[in-house]
């Protein structure tokens, strides 16, 4: 699964046991109603985090992960939460790369045109 958006928070590496950290990562989606999904990255993941910067558009490959659990009550609760496993830049929206298309101004208009005359289009 994937989640597209823009970089809201990237917060700081945490060190949860002497064997595992984590870093969490906020993205914003774009669409009606924008979700904050945090996503959290852990282990050898968590570097990938380090050149990403707030406000740039990202593509997060994504796995849902639940588990559960028995309190000391004996009530048993369930837990989901959403790990990252690769995360890319997405090139900004507008125009292609390259040369700009000129302005429309710049076309000579047609002088003769001939509707009696066929035309090769398919559509």
């Amino acid at each position: 699964m994937e989640v597209i958006g823009k970089v809201k928070v990237v917060n700081p590496e945490q060190q949860v046991s002497a064997s595992f950290k984590k870093r969490e990562l906020v993205v914003t989606t774009d669409e009606q109603y924008p979700q904050h999904i945090l996503i959290e990255f852990t282990q050898d993941k968590c570097d990938l985090l380090s050149s990403y910067k707030l406000g740039e558009a990202v593509k997060v490959s994504i796995n849902l992960r639940g588990r559960e659990w028995v309190n000391p009550q004996g009530e048993t609760r369930y837990f989901n939460s959403i790990q990252g496993w690769r995360i890319e830049r997405l090139a900004p929206e507008g125009p292609a790369q390259g040369a700009p298309m000129p302005a429309a101004e710049t076309f000579a208009p047609a002088t003769s045109i001939n509707e009696d005359e066929p035309d090769d289009l398919p559509f």
